[in-house]
Protein backbone atom coordinates (compact mmCIF):
# COMPACT_ATOMS: atom_id res chain seq x y z
CA UNK A 1 0.00 0.00 0.00
CA UNK A 2 1.28 3.44 -0.90
CA UNK A 3 1.15 5.90 2.00
CA UNK A 4 -1.95 8.06 2.25
CA UNK A 5 -0.68 10.44 4.94
CA UNK A 6 -0.83 13.51 2.67
CA UNK A 7 -4.43 12.64 1.72
CA UNK A 8 -5.42 13.04 5.37
CA UNK A 9 -4.26 16.66 5.30
CA UNK A 10 -6.22 17.35 2.11
CA UNK A 11 -9.39 16.21 3.86
CA UNK A 12 -8.58 18.39 6.87
CA UNK A 13 -8.06 21.36 4.55
CA UNK A 14 -11.55 20.68 3.11
CA UNK A 15 -13.10 21.00 6.58
CA UNK A 16 -13.02 17.42 7.84
CA UNK A 17 -12.26 17.23 11.57
CA UNK A 18 -9.13 15.42 12.72
CA UNK A 19 -10.89 12.09 13.30
CA UNK A 20 -12.66 12.24 9.95
CA UNK A 21 -9.44 13.16 8.18
CA UNK A 22 -7.74 9.98 9.37
CA UNK A 23 -10.66 7.53 9.39
CA UNK A 24 -12.12 8.55 6.03
CA UNK A 25 -8.77 8.26 4.26
CA UNK A 26 -8.53 4.54 5.07
CA UNK A 27 -12.23 3.60 5.28
CA UNK A 28 -12.09 1.54 2.08
CA UNK A 29 -9.48 -0.72 3.71
CA UNK A 30 -11.91 -1.62 6.52
CA UNK A 31 -15.05 -2.01 4.41
CA UNK A 32 -16.84 1.26 5.22
CA UNK A 33 -17.97 3.83 2.68
CA UNK A 34 -16.67 7.34 3.20
CA UNK A 35 -20.00 9.00 3.94
CA UNK A 36 -20.74 6.51 6.73
CA UNK A 37 -17.25 6.90 8.22
CA UNK A 38 -17.61 10.68 8.02
CA UNK A 39 -20.86 10.47 9.98
CA UNK A 40 -19.53 7.96 12.52
CA UNK A 41 -16.49 10.09 13.38
CA UNK A 42 -18.13 13.52 13.28
CA UNK A 43 -18.38 13.84 17.08
CA UNK A 44 -14.75 12.79 17.61
CA UNK A 45 -13.20 16.03 16.38
CA UNK A 46 -11.75 18.74 18.61
CA UNK A 47 -10.78 16.23 21.25
CA UNK A 48 -14.35 15.26 22.12
CA UNK A 49 -15.98 17.90 24.28
CA UNK A 50 -14.09 20.89 23.00
CA UNK A 51 -10.52 19.67 23.50
CA UNK A 52 -11.28 18.00 26.82
CA UNK A 53 -10.80 14.44 25.60
CA UNK A 54 -8.74 12.21 23.37
CA UNK A 55 -7.23 13.77 20.26
CA UNK A 56 -9.53 13.30 17.28
CA UNK A 57 -6.74 12.15 14.97
CA UNK A 58 -5.78 9.24 17.22
CA UNK A 59 -9.47 8.53 17.89
CA UNK A 60 -9.96 8.16 14.13
CA UNK A 61 -7.09 5.68 14.00
CA UNK A 62 -8.68 3.69 16.84
CA UNK A 63 -12.02 3.63 15.00
CA UNK A 64 -10.12 2.04 12.11
CA UNK A 65 -8.64 -0.53 14.51
CA UNK A 66 -12.09 -1.60 15.64
CA UNK A 67 -13.39 -1.77 12.09
CA UNK A 68 -10.40 -3.83 10.99
CA UNK A 69 -10.38 -6.29 13.90
CA UNK A 70 -14.04 -6.68 14.83
CA UNK A 71 -15.84 -9.83 13.77
CA UNK A 72 -19.18 -8.05 14.15
CA UNK A 73 -20.51 -11.06 16.03
CA UNK A 74 -23.49 -9.63 17.93
CA UNK A 75 -24.45 -12.96 19.50
CA UNK A 76 -21.03 -13.70 20.91
CA UNK A 77 -18.73 -10.67 20.88
CA UNK A 78 -15.35 -12.29 20.43
CA UNK A 79 -12.96 -9.74 18.96
CA UNK A 80 -12.68 -7.04 21.64
CA UNK A 81 -9.28 -8.23 22.83
CA UNK A 82 -7.76 -7.86 19.37
CA UNK A 83 -9.36 -4.45 18.82
CA UNK A 84 -8.17 -3.28 22.25
CA UNK A 85 -4.62 -4.46 21.57
CA UNK A 86 -4.46 -2.61 18.26
CA UNK A 87 -5.87 0.56 19.84
CA UNK A 88 -3.46 0.26 22.75
CA UNK A 89 -0.51 0.06 20.36
CA UNK A 90 -1.78 3.05 18.37
CA UNK A 91 -2.24 5.11 21.55
CA UNK A 92 1.18 4.09 22.89
CA UNK A 93 2.99 5.12 19.72
CA UNK A 94 1.02 8.35 19.41
CA UNK A 95 1.77 9.33 23.01
CA UNK A 96 5.47 8.56 22.52
CA UNK A 97 5.57 10.92 19.52
CA UNK A 98 3.32 13.67 20.83
CA UNK A 99 3.69 13.64 24.61
CA UNK A 100 0.00 13.01 25.23
CA UNK A 101 -3.18 11.64 23.65
CA UNK A 102 -5.37 14.35 25.23
CA UNK A 103 -6.19 17.21 22.88
CA UNK A 104 -6.18 19.84 25.63
CA UNK A 105 -2.65 18.85 26.67
CA UNK A 106 -1.37 18.64 23.09
CA UNK A 107 -2.77 22.10 22.30
CA UNK A 108 -1.31 23.60 25.49
CA UNK A 109 -4.61 24.65 27.05
CA UNK A 110 -3.74 25.76 30.56
CA UNK A 111 0.01 25.48 30.07
CA UNK A 112 0.57 27.64 27.01
CA UNK A 113 2.98 24.99 25.68
CA UNK A 114 1.72 23.55 22.38
CA UNK A 115 3.16 20.08 21.87
CA UNK A 116 1.99 19.54 18.25
CA UNK A 117 -0.21 21.15 15.63
CA UNK A 118 -3.41 19.47 14.47
CA UNK A 119 -1.81 18.74 11.09
CA UNK A 120 1.15 17.06 12.78
CA UNK A 121 -1.19 14.98 14.95
CA UNK A 122 -3.16 13.93 11.86
CA UNK A 123 0.02 12.94 10.02
CA UNK A 124 1.31 11.02 13.04
CA UNK A 125 -1.98 9.18 13.60
CA UNK A 126 -2.20 8.28 9.91
CA UNK A 127 1.38 7.00 9.76
CA UNK A 128 0.83 4.94 12.92
CA UNK A 129 -2.40 3.50 11.51
CA UNK A 130 -0.57 2.52 8.35
CA UNK A 131 2.13 0.77 10.38
CA UNK A 132 -0.05 -0.95 12.98
CA UNK A 133 -3.16 -1.76 10.95
CA UNK A 134 -2.03 -2.00 7.35
CA UNK A 135 1.55 -3.17 7.64
CA UNK A 136 3.30 -0.12 6.24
Amino acid sequence: MQTRVEETLKRHDRGFNCAQSVACTYCDLVGVDEEMMFRVTEAFGAGMGGMEGTCGAVSGACVLAGMKASTGNLEKPNSKAVSHQLAKEILKRFKEQNGSVVCKEIKGVGTGKVLRSCNDCIKDAAAIAEQVLFGE
